[in-house]
């Protein structure tokens, strides 16, 4: 029995993505995934992209600043964290500057610091320095710049 993937006209596509992209915002490389998903040969897919651009359901920058606003309010992810996870979705150095700039300074200095108070006290270990590892690791990985991170650790653990 063969497995018949199933086929759709550029039409269909068009209209399938413009409810992808309206769904919620999406970067080109999703798109682009989605599209190749769906059996499309790129000359199509080129053509559904400069569709999707030009009716303005795909917008880089659009897309980097909700998700600059939406990692930092939810996962409370640092700059080093929210760049890194932009340039693995191929977003240009300018949309992921002008992205940066959704974040209000002393909002990212609170949130930091709320985020590292709750995580110490939530830490069981005894040994201070294991402790503070476990912290340090735990602000690094979330994307928080490491200066930061080491005197807050220290202000916290002694």
């Amino acid at each position: 029995m063969f497995h018949n993937p199933k086929t759709y006209t550029i039409e269909e596509a068009k209209r399938k993505l413009e409810h992808y992209c309206a769904y919620q915002e999406r970067c080109h490389q999703e798109v682009q995934q989605k599209l190749y998903g769906m059996n499309m040969i790129p000359e199509a897919v080129d053509l559904i992209i400069v569709h999707l651009l030009e009716h303005n359901f795909l917008n880089e920058e659009r897309f980097a600043k909700t998700f600059v606003r939406g990692k930092f309010n939810i996962k409370k992810w640092g700059k080093h964290r929210l760049t890194r996870e932009l340039k693995k979705k191929d977003i240009s150095k300018y949309n992921v500057t002008q992205a940066m700039k959704e974040i209000d300074e002393d909002e990212y200095y609170k949130v930091f610091n709320e985020l590292a108070e709750k995580k110490a006290l939530l830490i069981k270990e005894k040994d201070v320095y294991k402790k503070k590892k476990k912290l340090i690791d735990y602000l690094l990985y979330r994307g928080w710049e490491s200066h930061l991170v080491f005197d807050k650790v220290n202000e916290l653990i002694k």
